[in-house]
């Protein structure tokens, strides 16, 4: 089957979305390592206040023509076991830096943030780079663009 650009045209990837027991969590999570702010509505709710969003579906906006990162609930996750193990990677994010140095930087404010060191491949011969596991599990790169 041939497909024609008006086809290809017509679709754009515009979210990426990561299932979470609790998208709240995950949410602030990316949305402190990545800096976006909140869709209208979906910010977090005052002190005391209930989080109904927060239980269901949340979008941080990005820029034009990037995709953007949104959490919805389930109410049971298997995170993939990274790098070995019974449960698959499945899809992941790739998040690039400039350099080995903002590497080391980037690791840090992951582990502060929560996130987990898997698998380390920094001293790679091809390509350095480091997968990490965020607050739900789910796998996610940063290497040198």
């Amino acid at each position: 089957m041939i497909t024609t650009s008006a086809e290809t045209d017509a679709l754009k990837l515009c979210q990426v979305v990561l299932d979470s027991t609790g998208p709240r969590r995950l949410a602030e999570f990316y949305r402190s390592l990545l800096g976006p702010v909140y869709a209208s509505g979906d910010e977090p709710p005052g002190v005391g206040e209930p989080d109904g969003r927060g239980r269901e579906r949340l979008v941080l906006p990005t820029e034009e023509g990037t995709p953007q990162p949104a959490f919805q609930h389930v109410d049971r996750l298997t995170p993939p076991a990274r790098p070995e193990g019974s449960v698959p990677q499945q899809p992941h994010l790739d998040l690039s830096v400039a350099s080995l140095d903002d590497v080391k930087v980037q690791h840090e404010r992951v582990l502060a943030l929560g996130g987990r060191l898997p698998s380390d491949n920094e001293q790679g011969p091809d390509e350095p780079f480091r997968v990490y596991a965020d607050l739900s599990g789910h796998p996610f790169c940063v290497f040198v663009a």
